[in-house]
């Protein structure tokens, strides 16, 4: 047997046995996943932080809407304390397999628990991702089951990790504020590119409310970005440990964040709303509901969808 067809077969055995090995790795997840409701998973830094805030409603046949609040909150070194700089209440139907984004600027003005009224962003720098869902969930009239945040560099971690987002960039942005310089039309953005995209408010005549409408596409982005690339059990399990290994989550388990991302998963981007909740002037900086803003809370709270905006 000459050199090249040793090389050629001692290669192939280590190809077969890194497959074996791979495949009784992903096999002894599954089995530990089932058996104990727990991955094994490494350490590492934290981009996340999951809460449950509310009785959970859902199930494999859920008969309730579900929902879920976003948070993208500014911590970072240069500034003190952090604040909710994106807001976002997705209300998940999964019996209907359709669900809704609302958009919350940042700068409306809410009852903030235990402090009055105030910006509702400043309910995260007062009491952290819990008083935040209660200032918004009492806001919407909803009752919020999950809440999860993420800062500056988690959300840029986590994009890299993932390999990046694709988004149809919807307008041309030359903001140098937060470097989002991008032509309209489909593009691939890394980390450092997403978390500009989200944080633009500059080049808009409706500042902050492009913005927070903006921040909902993205999401909707990473959605279809994510099922591209497999949406089955596996694919959400090898999802799901790369976020566990980077996740910090209080009154839940990895068992729910299966369950969430197989939730999310099975959800069409088509089949998903985003919409800005209706603001006008109020007083001094903060920014006041339209009376609007009381029928889509109420179309949305009862079933998660809008029939009528």
């Amino acid at each position: 047997m000459s050199r090249r067809a040793r090389v050629a077969r001692r290669a192939v055995r280590v190809l077969a046995a890194a497959t074996a090995a791979s495949t009784l790795a992903l096999a002894g997840a599954v089995g530990l996943w089932l058996t104990t409701g727990r991955l094994p998973v490494a350490g590492g830094a934290v981009w996340f932080r999951v809460t449950k805030v509310g009785e959970a409603h859902f199930a494999d046949a859920p008969d309730r809407p579900v929902f879920i609040l976003v948070v993208g909150n500014d911590a970072r070194a240069e500034v003190g304390g952090a604040r909710a700089d994106a807001l976002h209440v997705i209300g998940v139907n999964p019996a209907l397999g359709r669900a809704t984004i609302l958009d919350i600027p940042r700068d409306t003005g809410a009852s903030i628990p235990g402090h009055g009224t105030d910006k509702i962003n400043t309910a995260f720098a007062f009491g952290g991702l819990e008083r935040q869902a209660q200032a918004v969930g009492q806001m919407v009239g909803v009752e919020i089951t999950y809440a999860i945040t993420t800062d500056f560099a988690g959300f840029i971690a986590m994009v890299d990790e993932i390999g990046g987002l694709e988004v149809d960039v919807p307008m041309a942005m030359d903001d140098r504020n937060t470097g989002a310089v991008f032509q309209p039309g489909p593009q691939h953005l890394d980390g450092e590119q997403a978390l500009a995209f989200s944080r633009n408010r500059h080049d808009f005549p409706t500042g902050d409310l492009q913005r927070t409408a903006n921040q909902g596409h993205l999401i909707l982005s990473a959605l279809a970005t994510l099922r591209a690339r497999g949406t089955g059990a596996s694919g959400t399990l090898r999802a799901v440990s790369v976020l566990a290994r980077h996740t910090e989550t209080k009154g839940l388990g990895l068992a729910d964040l299966y369950r969430l991302g197989r939730l999310g998963l099975s959800l069409d981007p088509a089949k998903v709303e985003n919409v800005v909740v209706p603001v006008g002037s109020g007083q001094g900086t903060r920014l006041a509901l339209l009376p609007s803003a009381a029928g889509l809370f109420a179309d949305f709270r009862d079933d998660g969808v809008l029939q009528h905006h």
